[in-house]
């Protein structure tokens, strides 16, 4: 059986104060953590070390990262790398989001060798993957989230995909409030994102790996994917920057 992972994307949110507070408040009020569940939050670079501390050795709460630069140390001015993120406690990154997709021009091989540097030091690498609204309209999603799967991930050990999740991004459902249905998800991870991972892994491998849904989740719909059978948890963006629709998730 698939654990359940639920990952509170940040962005660009939250100096290092603000994070300590909103932790605070958040562990204040989190449940006991069931045996299936787990539960990350991705803050800013900036933050990281200021929610590790407010984290603790025990909290049923992990700490992620939105992204890593990969090589692991040179002149890289402004870059982030895997030993460092891995050093202030890390346990997963994100890589391939799509606004560094769109923004930033980060694509295929890129993509991949962030992977690779993710799983060399121990990080656990949150692939996403989705397709933009013309995408979707001019009926191109089938193909564009098999190539987006195969350029991430070919090439890797099998073994290594026990430790890489994929999170089903549709582009343009996130931050427009115009999620989704759990039932449309669910099909796509079932019949397009499985068997794309089947045909480079085999079908065992496919089912394994957990497969996240995000675009905006909220704590009013996210039973509704939750409840999918394909689907193993959520990608959370700007429903993760408050206590109160972060519990309800």
């Amino acid at each position: 059986m698939r654990t359940i992972l639920i990952v509170g994307n940040w962005k660009m949110n939250k100096t290092a104060s603000e994070a300590t507070a909103f932790m605070r408040g958040l562990l204040a009020r989190v449940p006991a953590q069931p045996a299936n569940l787990e539960l990350v939050v991705a803050p800013p670079f900036t933050a990281l070390e200021s929610v590790r501390l407010a984290l603790g050795a025990s909290s049923p709460i992990q700490l992620g990262a939105q992204d890593l630069f990969w090589e692991d140390h040179g002149a890289y001015t402004g870059e982030v790398s895997a030993p460092m993120l891995k050093d202030l406690g890390c346990r997963y990154v994100i890589v391939g989001h799509s606004e560094r997709r769109t923004l930033f021009g980060e694509q295929g091989d890129l993509i991949q060798k962030k992977i690779r540097a993710a799983l060399k030091h121990g990080l656990r690498p949150i692939l996403c993957i989705g397709e933009t609204l013309a995408q979707r309209d001019n009926g191109t999603t089938d193909h564009v989230l098999t190539q987006q799967v195969h350029d991430g991930l070919s090439g890797l050990a099998t073994e290594a995909l026990a430790t890489i999740t994929i999170a089903y991004e549709p582009v343009w459902a996130i931050g427009t409030g115009r999620a989704s249905t759990g039932e449309n998800a669910n099909a796509v991870v079932k019949d397009v994102i499985r068997p794309a991972l089947a045909a480079l892994y085999g079908d065992q491998t496919a089912q394994a790996v957990r497969v996240l849904y995000g675009g905006s989740v909220t704590g009013a719909n996210a039973a509704e994917f939750f409840a999918q059978p394909d689907i193993d948890g959520a990608l959370v963006g700007g429903a993760s920057l408050k206590v109160e629709e972060f519990l309800a998730i």
